[in-house]
């Protein structure tokens, strides 16, 4: 299948996951195949995710298991960057919400782990990365360590991401409740900011690069902080009444990935 005329001035695409390339364990309609087209018509690609809950390798398996093919460098996390960034920090400790794969994140960063220890309210940072295992003790050493004067770093700020039985809670609804409870302000990895975007071009080159995701207030926004063009689709978060009203506008906006990637 040709991919759409219109977008012959692209040679990468940065595809976000959640909401764009899939909704919880289902490709959106057509996906698979509109990937492989793009594949087939020689362009470049990444997938690019706020999702700090699991490692790039797990996100290769579930693309791989979802049909599409994908390589280890083309996934590209908001643990990932969250490594990068505390690895050049100069930070030796962390208190950690977050789920097996951001520990390991922060472990491989250099840092030493404080949870559970009597020494957990002196970390030098904390680390926020929403995970389903979240509970109130979380919370309670997260704070308590930043009102000690630790430093608070977040995967990403999305309140939500979507799935089949509808939105739930993702990192930003456990920022805020570390924010207000600290009068703090976290410092994010993700999307909007452009880190995760940049990372990806370092990866794969030089290019005139499309960022293809289904929010407003992340994909297209982190498109804009890395100076390059969006494309919103709508089985996500973001709807067409909020693209008719974006200020910018994303430069295309498709019902699906499928929609926007494939020639009619």
């Amino acid at each position: 299948m040709p991919v759409a005329p219109g977008l012959a001035p692209y040679d990468t695409f940065l595809l976000d996951l959640d909401g764009c390339v899939w909704v919880g364990d289902e490709p959106t309609p057509n996906a698979v195949e509109a990937v492989s087209a793009l594949r087939a018509a020689g362009r470049r690609l990444a997938f690019v995710t706020n999702d700090a809950r699991h490692g790039e390798e797990d996100v290769v398996r579930k693309l791989w298991r979802l049909g599409f093919q994908a390589a280890r460098e083309e996934v590209v996390t908001a643990g990932g960057a969250l490594q990068h960034v505390l690895a050049e920090s100069g930070h030796g400790t962390a208190f950690v919400i977050g789920s097996v794969a951001v520990h390991r994140h922060v472990s491989d960063a250099g840092l030493r782990i404080l949870n559970g220890s009597d020494h957990a309210d002196r970390a030098d940072v904390v680390v926020v990365s929403g995970h389903e295992r979240f509970d109130f003790a979380e919370l309670r050493g997260a704070v308590q360590a930043a009102l000690q004067g630790a430093e608070i770093w977040c995967t990403s700020r999305d309140a939500t991401f979507p799935m089949p039985d509808g939105p739930w809670p993702a990192t930003g609804a456990v920022v805020a409740a570390v924010e207000a409870a600290t009068a703090m302000q976290a410092r994010s990895v993700g999307k909007p900011g452009p880190q995760l975007f940049l990372t990806a071009l370092d990866r794969l080159g030089p290019a005139r690069a499309l960022v293809v995701g289904d929010r407003l207030d992340a994909d297209m926004a982190g498109a804009r902080a890395a100076g390059l063009d969006g494309a919103l689709v709508l089985t996500g978060a973001s709807s067409a009444e909020m693209a008719r009203d974006a200020d910018p506008a994303p430069a295309f906006v498709a019902a699906t990935l499928a929609e926007l990637l494939l020639a009619p």
